[in-house]
Parts: structure tokens; C-alpha cells; sequence
């Protein structure tokens, strides 16, 4: 890839990951400009004051210009609104998977391809290399990679896209940041879901969406107290499931119809676990696999990954585990890869 000029629009949360990404981009040769993409927070005087005088500040010290983009009503009608939606209808939302393909890369091309620069940049850990076609792969801080939430990234979009940190340590990332004379290596990560800003999911949703009660029940049918709303519960939850008697309960369904919550207090109860899964949604990064497939994959964000057999469906493919697996959430993506930690693609939970 020619360096020398180049030009990149990078994205600057005013993290240390970003503007680090800056300073390597800018040490490679690259003619960097940065974006800020102001996004919703519960708390956004506060947070996005701060993160905007944080990204201002490195863009000066690194001598790159900055442009502030307010995208907050598109991300509250796009992002937080599919969040509350898809917790209405009882599944649980993966909002960074859905901000990334929706929002966050969709406007970075935008605003790309508006101002000629053939490249984007952001700060995330993964890695893209170029063979036969691009390949995403898991970052070599396997702690930090973030590829589970980029498997929704197309063959042309991954063709211009640059990420610094994949082949580094996050502690290395501090430490550069230290060398660059950047005022944010000592900067605190962000949160999971960053327009809670630290807000509990069950205060936001409360606040956001009209919840009903109904009764909980036992396995066997017996109704043994009242929930406060099923959008507050998830597939395998323990917590603020107020039911006296031999606990603890674990969430094992929850029945959208009858506005029902069904809840076990064994552990290892059966009606936790599942064999197989269906997906839709898919997206594969490489050609479509020959079925059925033996691939690893990704329940959840930092799960470890676990063999599986991918069969074709008409509308998706069904996953069947190798072994039986523990609260596999519908609403939440499984992300397969090979062993050489390429993406293969992946899907959403039906």
C-alpha cells in the first residue's frame, strides 16, 4: 500500500486506541484527517464535552485536522431505537455489532467518499490482511480483539480500511501513547455500551419503554411470583429475579405471548442449555462455506471459541455445538472462524 501522502479519514473517540492509531498513521506516512463522531449518550454533556476536547487536543499536538460530525439523532432513531425495539420483542441486542454496520463505518465512507480520501482508519483490535481476497482476522491481543463486532464488514468496505493496533499489545498502545506525548495513555476504557455511559440496562430500559407485569413460573407451570417486565430479562439471568423460597433462580424463557417469566433454581437445569441455534442475518466475509461445515465459533463477545457444524437453512443455517452450551441468547450474533483466526462470517440468533 502506497504511505507516502495517502490520505485516511481516521475515526477519534478521544481514546487512547484512536489517537494512537492517529500517531502511527501519521509516523507511517499517511496524510491523516480526523473525524469525531458525536453519538446519544444518556449523559452527553458530560462525556461527549469531554471526549471532543480530549480528540481536539491530540489532533493539535499531532497536527492533523479535526472535524466534529453530530450524528446524535441518527444514532437515537438507529441505535438506541433498535436497542429498546429488539428488547420489546424479547430478544437481547448486540448494539455495537449494529452500530458498526449501520452507523459508525456506513458514515465514515460517507464522509470519505464526500472529500476524495480513498481510506478509513479506526482504533478498533483486528486485523486485515490481503490474499486471494480481504481477510479479517482476531488482533494479536487476543484480550482486546474486536472482531466478533466487525463480521458484518463487506469485501469493499474492508478493501479501504486500515487498523493500526492489530498486531499490537494493548499495554504497547499505552505505552506509545507515552512516547507520542499524548495526554490519554492513562485514559480509562469505555464502556460495553457506550451510550449508557455506566447506566444500568434495566434503569434504561425502564426509563425508555412501557413495561408490564406477569407472573413467573416454574418449570412445572406453578406460578411462584411476579416480574417486573420481560424486556428486564435475559436467557440465564440470576440477578433481580425477587422470588423467595430455595433459590437462586435462573431466567430459562421468556414467553412474549402470555407475558410470562419461566425460571428454574437448579444451575445445571437442562431447560438453560441448547444443542443448536438458528441464525439469520447472514454475512459471510469470504465465499459462502460448502455444507456442512466444521468451523469454530463465537457465542458471545470474549467466549471462547468452540467447534460446531454449520448447516444450510432456507432463510439462514442452523448451528449444532459440539458439546451443549449455556444461555445462547436469540438477538446476540455467532461469529465462525478458522483455525488460522480468520472470519468466516457470521449471523444473528434467531
Amino acid at each position: 500500500m502506497k504511505k507516502n501522502g495517502q490520505k485516511v479519514l481516521l475515526g477519534m473517540s478521544g481514546g487512547v486506541d484512536s489517537c494512537v492509531s492517529a500517531a502511527l498513521l501519521k509516523k507511517q506516512g499517511f496524510d491523516v484527517r480526523g473525524v469525531y463522531l458525536q453519538m446519544w449518550k444518556v449523559d452527553e454533556e458530560k462525556s461527549n464535552k469531554k471526549a471532543i476536547r480530549d480528540a481536539q487536543k491530540i489532533a493539535k499536538i499531532l497536527d492533523i485536522p479535526l472535524e466534529i460530525v453530530d450524528v446524535r439523532k441518527k444514532f437515537k432513531k438507529e441505535v438506541v431505537g433498535y436497542f429498546l425495539k429488539e428488547y420489546i420483542a424479547g430478544r437481547t441486542p448486540n448494539p455495537c455489532v449494529f452500530c458498526n454496520e449501520n452507523l459508525k463505518f456506513k458514515t465514515l465512507f460517507e464522509i470519505a467518499d464526500k472529500l476524495g480520501i480513498d481510506y478509513i482508519s479506526t482504533g478498533h483490535y483486528a486485523r486485515i490482511i490481503k490474499k486471494k481476497k480481504y481477510q479479517l482476522l482476531e488482533a494479536r491481543d487476543k484480550n482486546k480483539d474486536q472482531s466478533y463486532f466487525l463480521y458484518r464488514l463487506k469485501q469493499e468496505q474492508l478493501a479501504r480500511i486500515i487498523f493500526p493496533l492489530g498486531e499490537i499489545e494493548k499495554n504497547e498502545t499505552r505505552k506509545l501513547a507515552k512516547k507520542f506525548g499524548l495526554p490519554v495513555f492513562d485514559k480509562a476504557e469505555s464502556q460495553d455500551i457506550c451510550f449508557l455511559a455506566n447506566m444500568p440496562v434495566e434503569e434504561f430500559l425502564t426509563k425508555n419503554i412501557k413495561l408490564k407485569k406477569g407472573e413467573i413460573k416454574n418449570t412445572k407451570g406453578e406460578i411462584i411470583g411476579e416480574h417486573l417486565g420481560l424486556s428486564l430479562y435475559t436467557l440465564g439471568q440470576r440477578k433481580g429475579i425477587n422470588i423467595g423460597g430455595t433459590g437462586p433462580y435462573y431466567v430459562t424463557k421468556r414467553d412474549i405471548v402470555k407475558n410470562c417469566l419461566v425460571v428454574t433454581n437448579k444451575k445445571e437445569d437442562l431447560s438453560l442449555f441448547s444443542k443448536f441455534v438458528n441464525l439469520e442475518e447472514l454475512n459471510w466475509i469470504l465465499a459462502v462455506p460448502k455444507f456442512p461445515a466444521k468451523v469454530l465459533a463465537r457465542i458471545r463477545y470474549r467466549s471462547s471459541l468452540i467447534p460446531v457444524v454449520i448447516k444450510k437453512q432456507k432463510n439462514g443455517c442452523q448451528v449444532i455445538f459440539d458439546e451443549i452450551q449455556r444461555a445462547v441468547t436469540s438477538g446476540q450474533s455467532i461469529v465462525f472462524y478458522n483455525k488460522k483466526s480468520e472470519i468466516l462470517g457470521g449471523g444473528i440468533i434467531k
